[in-house]
């Protein structure tokens, strides 16, 4: 590390700078008013919080008017307990080397969330126990009610420490992956900034980056294996302790996967693998043919297999935003003033840097009903891709904002990735904004590639969890050995020669498999329905968006297969519904194809 780069370290640790976003964005929210905790109450603390909690234990429910009332007051508590917490979770992000911020973060998450736990059972079987509670209206309170029968299930006083650690134990991978930097041509660079060198169209730069990259990696390789073996514990501990069969099960039951089962997912496994996999490789043919290679090797998949340099879409994160805003003002007013909005409260931190926890999301802020987009760019088309992906979440939270209900704000997590991932798909049509019409059309051709690519990445990740979490006994060895096995099954076949230790640990770089276990089958399973929104948008653009919105504004009233019928889409894992999709992909990508001749 370069001096300069630690003295910046050393400075962001004891500095804590707080983000415009917040001055712009004050609780209590001017246009959704506290009615039940205090205007000026800060709930950071437990000793806080915990008059409310006991006054929603020890009030007196005579009736269904007072059961409704107090429904109301629960949920107020949750938005604003649940945004502190938020806001907790994107400083620790945005700033990975801040100590007060990390210890911020941690603190909640070590008194407060722990201490929180049997008291939020408390409330549920208050809920579920109540005469009227039966009585209360389906389409609203329904959705809710399973939930929370599900939650006291799931309840055990023994787990609250278990989730606690594991809490910390995902800070921790935060922290490991922040911190990964490299000297590339004397400066210090994060694995990210590293990627627009993959791209390049000479083959000696993209391998020593991605050799850089997978070195830097290899370092943490043990700290990392060591690290989910304490959550791999941690996780079967929480399931043995409901009495469940394994984590698996537990997963379902957490994640209201009551829509498909573990079988349906092995399902989609094999349909991916027929219907999509061979796709994927012919794509790759194409690729290995143009570039005049015998064998692909690994950093052979982000280059222009043509040799053009790669796709600069913008310098800065101002003209990234600048550009995004722009597709949207030519898709549609309403997604483009909801946009605007979050722009002009600065509810963005874009730009990658040292210090700052990989990946990208967009985060709910409950009480003040607006979305925060957290991301990596570093000038690359891909950029583009996710801002669209990430604004698809946040317009969801827009179109549910005037739901008085907080639990009834949220969809499933399968078809909240269809709003991000149409949007990806119908934002494609106007990347003008970024390109000339042939670098355009190129942007695209990458974009359906990269459908051929998700698919089977997605089946990867989902099968490594379902044998990692059916076999507890597993070494790391074994891990290792069963990974490249799936590589092997859904891969890209590439040329590993010489490189097998880092494919046997690059799950590593998955963050979902560390964090939120089992949270990845729903990017599969939207990518199905937002392919259903993107041809229904070639057809007539007007009508997509309509039923799309009209998806959008159900929130979490309904069950996960009625959401996409609400949306006018078709909730199917099967090969047969599969195959067609990906061959409308593929006719598109060949199209693109030809036109480049």
């Amino acid at each position: 590390m370069t001096a300069q780069a630690e003295s910046e370290k050393a400075a962001a640790s004891t500095v804590s700078v707080e983000p415009e976003w917040m001055k712009k964005v004050p609780r209590p929210s001017p246009e959704f008013p506290r009615r039940y905790v205090a205007p000026d109450a800060h709930v950071e603390t437990w000793e806080a919080i915990v008059p409310y909690l006991n006054e929603l234990v020890d009030r007196p429910l005579p009736d269904a008017q007072a059961l409704l009332a107090w429904i109301r007051d629960y949920a107020e508590f949750g938005d604003v307990v649940q945004e502190e917490s938020s806001r907790l979770y994107i400083a620790m992000t945005c700033f990975t080397q801040d100590e007060n911020k990390q210890k911020a973060y941690l603190r909640f998450v070590e008194t407060v969330e722990p201490a929180m736990a049997p008291m939020i059972d408390k409330l549920n079987k208050r809920v579920v126990a109540h005469p009227a509670a039966m009585d209360l209206p389906k389409e609203e309170y329904g959705i809710w009610l399973d939930a929370l029968h599900t939650s006291i299930e799931l309840f055990h006083d023994s787990n609250i420490p278990l989730h606690t650690e594991l809490s910390k134990l995902s800070q921790a991978y935060q922290q490991i992956c922040g911190e990964m930097t490299v000297e590339w041509n004397g400066e210090t660079k994060t694995l990210s900034q590293l990627s627009p060198f993959l791209q390049s169209s000479d083959r000696a730069i993209r391998e020593k980056a991605w050799m850089k990259s997978a070195e830097r990696r290899m370092r943490d390789r043990q700290k990392l294996d060591d690290l989910f073996d304490e959550m791999f514990v941690l996780r079967n501990q929480v399931a043995r302790n409901l009495g469940l069969k394994d984590y698996v099960d537990y997963s379902f039951k957490a994640n209201h996967r009551t829509d498909y089962s573990a079988q349906d997912c092995t399902q989609f496994h094999a349909s991916v693998e027929k219907a999509v996999v061979p796709v994927y490789r012919q794509a790759l043919e194409y690729r290995k043919e143009k570039l005049g290679l015998a064998r692909l090797r690994p950093w052979d998949m982000g280059c222009d297999p043509l040799g053009r340099p790669p796709l600069k879409p913008f310098v800065d994160s101002k003209r990234l935003v600048e550009g995004v805003g722009k597709i949207f003002e030519r898709m549609d007013p309403d997604l483009h003033g909801f946009y605007k909005n979050m722009v002009d409260k600065g509810l963005m931190d874009l730009e990658n840097r040292v210090g700052k926890a990989p990946g990208g999301y967009q985060c709910g802020l409950p009480e003040v009903r607006l979305p925060f987009i957290f991301m990596n760019a570093v000038g690359m088309n891909e950029d583009v891709f996710t801002l669209l992906h990430e604004s698809g979440h946040a317009f969801h939270l827009y179109y549910t904002r005037n739901m008085p209900l907080g639990f009834n704000r949220g969809a499933p997590m399968e078809f909240s990735e269809v709003a991000s991932m149409s949007m990806e798909r119908m934002g494609a049509k106007y990347l003008q904004e970024f390109y000339s019409e042939d670098d355009r059309r190129r942007a695209v051709q990458i974009e359906d590639e990269e459908v051929f690519r998700l698919l089977p990445w997605v089946a990867t990740i989902d099968a490594f969890q379902h044998w990692m979490y059916t076999h507890p006994g597993h070494t790391q060895p074994q891990r290792r050995s069963v990974w490249q096995a799936l590589d092997k099954r859904f891969g890209a076949d590439l040329d590993w020669t010489g490189l097998e230790e880092f494919q046997a640990s690059s799950w590593h770089r998955q963050l979902h498999i560390f964090e939120v276990p089992f949270y990845y089958i729903e990017y599969g399973i939207a990518q199905l329905g937002a392919l259903q929104v993107w041809l229904k948008s070639l057809q007539n653009e007007k009508t997509a968006l309509a039923d799309y919105k009209k998806g959008l504004a159900l929130g979490g009233t309904r069950g996960l297969r009625s959401l996409f019928q609400g949306a006018g889409l078709t909730f199917d894992m099967r090969e047969s519904a599969i195959r067609p999709l990906v061959e409308k992909v593929r006719e598109e990508w060949w199209a693109a194809v030809q036109a480049e001749k």
